[in-house]
This record gives C-alpha cells, structure tokens and sequence, in this order.
C-alpha cells in the first residue's frame, strides 16, 4: 500500500491532521463549542467554492473563510442570547453562498464530492507541507496560551474571577478551530471534519483523569480512526470518511458503554 506515493502523502497528512484535531478537540468539547464547529465545517465548504471560483487552492479558501467565519460567529455568540438561533442563520447564509459559487465557477460534480467528502488521492507532497506548517502553527498557539486556556476552558467562572484575559483567549483558540477545521477537511471533507474535531475528544473525557491524559486519548482515537480508515478505504476503495466516522462513533460507543457499566 505505501508504495504508492498518493497513499504515503495521505497518511502522513492525515497524521498530522489527527494530531491537531485530538488537541483542539479536546477544548471544543470542554467550550462546548461543538455546534460551532459544525458550522465552520459548512462555512469551510463555502470557501472552498469561492476557491474554485477564484482560481485559488481550495485550502486557502477555506482557510480564508473559516477564519472570518469563526471570529464572526464567535464574537455574535457572546453577544446574543440566541446562539443556536444566530449560528443556523450563518450557517444557511455560508451554505447558500457555497452552492452559488459552484454553479458561477462551472466546477463538476466531482469537485464538489471532494469538498465536501474529501479525498486521498488528492493530496500531493506540497499539500503535505502546507497541512505540516499550519498543524505547528496551530500547536504552538495553544501552547501559548495553554495555561490561560485551561482554566478558561474547564473553569470559566474563576478564570474571570482572576482577570485572565479570557477574550484574548477565545480569539486565539477561534482562530486555532477555524484553521482546524481547513486542515482536517482535507481528509474527511468539510461535511464531517466535525467528527475528528469533536468525537475522539467525547471518547477522551471518559478514560482522561487530566486535561494532558485526555489530550492524549483524544490524539490516539483520532490517529486510530484515520489510519484504520486510510487502510480500509485502500482495501475496499471504499471512501475514507465512511470508515473514519464509523470507527469513531465505534470507539466513543464503546466507551460509553464502558462508563456506564462502571456507573452501575
């Protein structure tokens, strides 16, 4: 199987993708951010229209989007006391625009499948890097504001109460989602890069005593489900983000049924 340059690209993509989704997972999760998430995948698709109609790579459209997008949506939340409400309406508004702009840039069907659904065979060596460089970046903005962010994350209330400058905070983990959400679209589609940024991290909070160990769970979940997927996807040609989301909601199922019976 990896003699195949196209399959090597592709695990080491997603590799790298797993990583970034299991770290910035794990705060989704605790901000209850997962709603959000789901609506920066949509406003991804979106972007990764406009790309095609502006003759961009598609990764930077989504980029470029998700980014405005997540800082909007983000700021509109804290401002509203209907977030579902506000978050549905840019959601409708970003998937309207997505459709609009595939039909002015005359792209096929195809295209639209990738975007939406991702695609191995897509991702080339330059693809490897850029995913490479923007998974540091956002690595090391976590690591930045990791203290702030931990508290702000898992105690808000005393995380104000001590002055922390949580809005910093929430800016820069917004912008860390945002670019999240372009990186994992380019394996699983801008549909269900969801289930990375949120699903290992579920599965995490029920084995994870700590906030590192259910970063590491939610890492290692995460790296499970890509690589088993790029595996099974290779064997039955099969598409990958059928088997990426079967064996996350497989793990996150078996977990549960675990803390259950320890409940009981």
């Amino acid at each position: 199987m990896l003699q195949y340059a196209f399959m090597r690209y592709a695990f080491y993509a997603s590799t790298f993708i797993a990583i970034t989704c299991g770290v910035v997972g794990v705060y989704v999760v605790a901000r209850q951010f997962s709603f959000l998430a789901h609506t920066l995948s949509e406003i991804g698709f979106a972007g990764a229209a406009f790309a095609a109609f502006a003759g961009i790579p598609s990764l930077w459209g989504m980029i470029l989007f998700t980014l405005l997008g997540s800082i909007g949506v983000g700021e509109l939340t804290l401002h509203t006391d209907q977030k579902e409400s506000s978050i549905s309406a840019i959601s409708a508004l970003f998937i309207g625009l997505g459709v609009l702009f595939l039909s002015i840039s005359n792209s096929n069907a195809r295209y639209a499948t990738s975007i939406l659904f991702g695609s191995i065979i897509g991702v080339d060596l330059q693809d490897v890097y850029q995913l490479i460089i923007l998974s540091l970046i956002v690595i090391v903005l976590l690591i930045l504001v990791a203290r702030q962010l931990n508290y702000d994350s898992f105690d808000h209330i005393g995380a104000a109460s001590h002055h922390l400058k949580t809005g910093l905070v929430s800016l820069v983990f917004l912008i860390a989602l945002a670019m999240s959400v372009s990186i994992g679209s380019q394996i699983v589609g801008s549909l269900l890069v969801f289930i990375l940024l949120t699903l290992p991290a579920s599965t995490a909070r029920y084995l994870g005593k700590s906030i590192w160990s259910m970063i590491i769970w939610s890492v290692a979940f995460a790296l499970i489900g890509v690589w088993a997927g790029l595996y099974l996807a290779y064997v039955t040609n099969w598409p990958v983000t059928f088997f990426i989301s079967i064996i996350e909601v497989a793990i996150y199922l078996l977990a549960y049924g675990l803390h259950q019976l320890k409940r009981n």
